[in-house]
């Protein structure tokens, strides 16, 4: 590996906990980032000659402290500082900052950033944009392709997010046990945001769909802090399942590929022996969870050879185990695909017709249900139904899914 392989993988995995110590440290997110980034350069200029420090991270934090300092120092001159002597010997004082820095700090710092980026003052698209740029390290230019806008868009996004959370006064005290756990809720809601950005994307090498491979290194991160969280385990196991048919979700067009007719030899057998294991031990623990649930319905997915040895049963009972544990409509739309598949199309229809108003708005609930109407035969709502779904697409895959289903409907009219 060359030198600035190593190095750049070193400052990638030594960012989150550097970048969180140095938040406690100066309570500004600016502050932060911008000493991190002085103390990346440093290393890019001396790790080569002297080789990596024993602690990358604890290296990184007491260099971006000692600039963040200087900058203090110009922001305030007069600001009170620490004796010369305490800011001179970087060498001297790694081992007394690798011992202190110890799991749980590591744990509390980086929990607390991870929450910092997914404040409930911003909006979904702020939270995903800002965890990108503050944990990920991620570019600004890379963030604006992968949400394909423009650069400057995007770095009025993240500026507009970091007001936010300064103005909101984020608290960075230590979290009691009763925070960490609403805070961890927040933080793999903001780590399934990020993978749904990148899952939405029909190119596999776009910089949109990278975004999935960073929501499963950020949920690595979360497992790595706590081993024993079986919903960690559940959000793992669910997006490296889903993530295992990222080659057999589109055709060479980029259109969707439904899962029934996808070429199972292309899913990636690493990804789903991980995920099933991950699965499995998370449900012994039994505390199942929304993520668990979801998960386990994806496995019965993985674990059959041929659509027609999925076990629709199984399918249907968990969605309902998650209508229960977090209801909502669009669980009710998913459990009516393994009814369809269980009791026929109307049985489908006859579930997901409450749904109506609340989904109106949604894609997939005007597109499922034109399917149910196309099965049955009745081609005038089925055509309205699919007429709707395409209003509502979100992706050119999508409307080119629903279109192919109204040209099959012309060409079965025209037959008569």
């Amino acid at each position: 590996m060359s030198d600035l392989a190593w190095i750049d993988a070193a400052l990638v995995s030594a960012r989150p906990q550097a970048v969180a110590a140095l938040l406690r440290y100066f309570r500004d997110l600016d502050l932060a980032e911008e000493a991190y980034q002085d103390a990346c350069l440093r290393a890019l200029k001396t790790w080569p000659q002297n080789g990596p420090p024993r602690d990358p991270a604890a290296w990184l934090i007491m260099v971006g402290r000692n600039a963040a300092i200087d900058v203090a120092r110009r922001r305030a001159k007069q600001t009170e500082l620490p004796d010369e002597a305490r800011l001179s010997d970087l060498g001297d004082v790694e081992t007394a900052v690798v011992q202190h820095l110890d799991d749980a700090d590591y744990r509390d710092d980086v929990l607390r950033l991870m929450f910092i980026c997914c404040h409930p003052d911003l909006p979904a698209t702020q939270q995903v944009a800002l965890a990108l740029r503050i944990v990920s390290g991620l570019s600004v230019r890379q963030i604006a392709r992968a949400f394909l806008v423009g650069e400057s868009a995007m770095e009025q996004r993240i500026t507009r997010a970091k007001a936010k959370v300064a103005a909101a006064g984020a608290p960075f005290e230590t979290p009691d046990a009763a925070q960490r756990a609403e805070r961890l809720a927040s933080v793999m809601a903001m780590v399934y945001l990020v993978f749904n950005e990148g899952y939405s994307a029909a190119d596999p090498a776009s910089d949109r769909a990278a975004l999935c491979d960073e929501a499963i290194r950020l949920a690595r991160l979360l497992l790595r802090m706590y081993p024993a969280e079986p919903e960690i385990m559940g959000l793992l196991a669910l997006m490296l399942l889903q993530h295992s048919r990222l080659a057999a979700r589109f055709d060479a067009d980029g259109g969707a590929i439904l899962l029934e007719d996808q070429n199972r030899t292309l899913w990636k057998t690493p990804l789903i022996q991980e995920g099933l294991a991950l699965i499995d031990k998370a449900m012994r623990s039994r505390k199942p969870g929304p993520y668990q649930i979801q998960a386990a319905t994806a496995g019965l997915h993985a674990r059959a050879a041929t659509p027609e040895e999925t076990d629709w049963a199984g399918v249907e009972a968990l969605y309902a185990a998650l209508e229960r544990h977090a209801p909502s409509p669009v669980a009710t739309l998913n459990r009516a695909v393994a009814v369809a598949k269980l009791n026929g199309p109307q049985a489908a229809l006859d579930l997901i017709a409450p749904l109506a108003d609340r989904l109106d708005g949604y894609f997939y609930f005007h597109g499922v249900r034109g399917a149910y109407l196309k099965q049955l035969g009745r081609a005038v709502e089925a055509r309205e139904a699919f007429n709707r779904a395409i209003a509502l697409a979100n992706t050119p895959a999508e409307a080119a899914h629903i279109r192919r289903h109204l040209d099959s409907l012309e060409a079965a009219t025209a037959k008569k």
